[in-house]
């Protein structure tokens, strides 16, 4: 059998409680997605591992845990001697490129991917770690409501330069592999940035909604009914005594709504172009994303707590060739991603590599699988590691600062009933309590990120004077090889750049 290419597909900050992939009753317009869906399996239950860009992304690329690899906040390193599953399909014959956003920090900016076809969205460097020395101080890059007070449509945003580059080096990287004379199978992962904060949007996209069309938050709550680590986080992102204009938090989820369908145009010109070149019937298709958006639930905003909206993201595996369209209710997350994309492209994993995800095939193949997710927060808002456990109906969030929670997902969706404090589930919590406790040394870790957070402040201080040498990931074109040369034959160069040749 010929090994499929892969496609993989990436939002950021793409709330999957928000989308009509997992919600029938979602007003967000994404009819290129739903296609796919109805041909795929589709995880209604898939998280990531961190709810934060960097932690998140290093977990699903790696499938180890964040504190397995350091991936403790938005700058933390990611050594390069972590495999990922670029590395794995490399190693099986696979081409790997990456077009868009991955947040690797350090000087590896490719991890195991051949190319990088663009550039980053965000920084190399250690400007944005935490400090749990300093946890009452807030640091000038943190988040604050300005995406909010000033969402609306738009003509152009730095998001829209980097998506639109991302899809059109992309759509260029099929149209160069089905006019290689001897290709190879690729893995090609595009990862865009919207609907990512701040919430704007070309116009064309904002009038695809109306008001009426863009429910206020359905879960409200006041500040004092708060969680410790929810009160952090509204300080955080200066929140903290500013309640919001509702016509201003209406404007936020309408530019979000339509930047999902912005994100569904993009992956209807993708699907496109596989169509045009004859790549459709042997890629498989993967589209995910590393984390939600509370979009003013709870009265809380973008991500960094383990709420549904924040830490439940989309899934889907589109390969109607080789797996029967279905839905799956088992609790699985992105770390799974590694293990699955070895075994789609015919590879076993190394037995004697650290790995915390689990194959998905089980579940692709409708035999089963786990239902199980664990999870670690380590950043902003936290003064010292968040884990969380989802497991069947339950998710069981752990801290050794702030008091435990406990959620029945199946009876509480709202994630309103705390159930750590409940008699009847006095038995239970306990028994998670100490499940967490013995997988986790959570005074090993805190030391770990305190130590961690305190090198990468010295470094980035160190790096800022003198002269700047950028980690960031700089996109090599050899223009002598474009288009039309005087070394390069013309006759011949026309004929192989045109698809389909004549």
């Amino acid at each position: 059998m010929t090994r499929p290419n892969i496609l993989f597909i990436m939002a950021d900050q793409m709330a999957a409680p928000m989308l009509p992939l997992h919600n029938p009753s979602s007003p967000i317009k994404m009819p290129n997605l739903s296609r796919l869906a109805a041909s795929a399996v589709v995880f209604d239950a898939a998280y990531c591992n961190s709810p934060l860009c960097a932690p998140s992304r290093f977990t699903l690329v790696s499938g180890q845990l964040p504190s397995k690899i350091g991936a403790y906040d938005n700058a933390a390193d990611f050594p390069a001697d972590v495999p990922t599953y670029a590395h794995y399909l490399r190693n099986l014959g696979y081409k790997t490129a990456l077009s868009g956003k991955m947040h690797f920090c350090g000087p590896d900016q490719l991890h195991g991917y051949e190319e990088r076809l663009t550039s980053d969205i965000y920084p190399a460097d250690y400007g944005w770690a935490v400090n749990w020395d300093e946890p009452l101080v807030r640091q000038s890059w943190y988040h604050n409501m300005s995406s909010v007070l000033q969402a609306g449509p738009c003509v152009r945003t730095n998001q829209l330069d980097f998506d639109e580059e991302v899809v059109f080096k992309a759509q260029q990287y099929l149209f160069d592999h089905v006019r290689d004379a001897e290709p190879q199978p690729f893995c090609l992962t595009v990862s865009m940035t919207h609907p990512h904060d701040p919430y704007c949007i070309p116009k064309p996209f904002w009038d695809l909604y109306s008001d009426d069309d863009i429910e206020l938050p359905r879960v409200q709550l006041q500040q004092q009914q708060q969680d410790p680590h929810s009160q952090r986080l509204l300080k955080v992102y200066d929140l903290w005594d500013k309640p919001l204009p509702p016509a201003k938090i209406r404007d936020a989820r309408r530019a979000y709504f339509g930047a999902c369908s912005y994100i569904d145009s993009n992956i209807g010109k993708l699907l496109q172009t596989l169509e045009e070149t004859g790549l459709a019937d042997n890629t498989v298709i993967i589209f995910s994303g590393d984390h939600g958006d509370m979009l003013g639930e709870r009265g809380l905003w973008y991500k960094m707590h383990w709420f549904e909206m924040a830490a439940r993201v989309p899934l889907l595996v589109y390969a109607p060739q080789q797996f029967t369209a279905k839905r799956v209710g088992a609790a699985v997350s992105t770390a799974d991603l590694l293990p699955t994309l070895v075994e789609l492209a015919g590879g076993t994993l190394q037995a004697d590599l650290a790995l915390d995800g689990r194959s998905l095939l089980g579940h692709l193949q409708g035999n089963g699988g786990h239902d199980e997710v664990f999870g670690e927060y380590m950043a902003e808002g936290s003064i010292g590691p968040l884990m969380m456990i989802r497991r069947g109906q339950h998710k069981f969030i752990y801290s050794e600062q702030d008091p435990c929670l406990l959620f029945n997902l199946h009876t509480d969706p709202d994630e309103l009933a705390d159930l750590s404090q409940s008699l009847e589930h006095r038995a239970l919590f306990e028994a998670l309590l100490a499940e967490a406790r013995a997988k986790w040394n959570l005074p090993a870790i805190h030391q770990q990120v305190l130590a961690s957070q305190r090198r990468r402040r010295f470094v980035a201080q160190a790096l800022s004077r003198g002269t700047l040498k950028s980690w960031d990931h700089q996109p090599m074109v050899d223009a002598s090889q474009q288009y039309m040369r005087n070394h390069i034959d013309l006759d011949d160069l026309e004929r192989r750049a045109r698809y389909p040749q004549p």
